[in-house]
């Protein structure tokens, strides 16, 4: 589905819509998740139908969160939450993106902070992790005004366009 390009202003914090993951979604993620810049900056591969989105949004796993970033009707952002399970039950992974033609528009902010939201006064989460390639400077420094520090770089992480790439693990954890 090919939506149009953002307004030339910047949208008002108040018209982006924040709320969960729909299965009928599908077709707007499935066409975010395969815009260039988008996927560039996760593992993600090529041409993602809307159909396995459907089934990925639908086959989540319980108490996982999954947060679109709604425009006028237009999916501009994405990100979820994933609780893990025993011991680590105090931990969560994040996992983000935003449209390549809205970023640097304050969604990415809007959508994280909810996210951290839930995080913290809902599910009483004391460490939040995430992945994110070395070479993804918005999204680093994004995730450091939240709070989130470099644990570690993981090498050759994963193979993007002919080539292996490394990302940083970062994390956020409460006092």
């Amino acid at each position: 589905m090919d939506q149009p390009p953002p307004p030339a202003e910047p949208p008002s914090p108040d018209s982006i819509v924040i709320r969960a993951t729909r299965p009928g979604d599908s077709d707007q993620i499935a066409a975010l998740s395969c815009l260039p810049g988008y996927r560039f900056g996760t593992l993600r591969l090529p041409h993602q139908t809307p159909e396995e989105t459907r089934e990925w949004i639908e086959n989540r796993p319980p108490g996982d969160i999954g947060l679109v970033a709604v425009h006028e009707d237009r999916i501009v952002g994405n990100g979820g939450l994933s609780r893990f399970q025993g011991r680590r039950a105090h931990a969560a992974g994040i996992g983000m993106g935003v449209h390549d033609d809205w970023c640097g528009r304050g969604i990415g902010t809007k959508l994280l902070r909810e996210l951290l939201s839930i995080a913290d006064n809902w599910l009483d989460l004391r460490r939040i992790e995430l992945t994110v390639y070395v070479d993804n400077v918005p999204a680093i420094a994004l995730y450091e005004r939240c709070g989130f520090v470099i644990e570690g770089t993981h090498r050759a992480y994963a193979f993007r366009d002919g080539a292996y790439v490394d990302a940083y693990a970062m994390g956020r954890v409460k006092p």
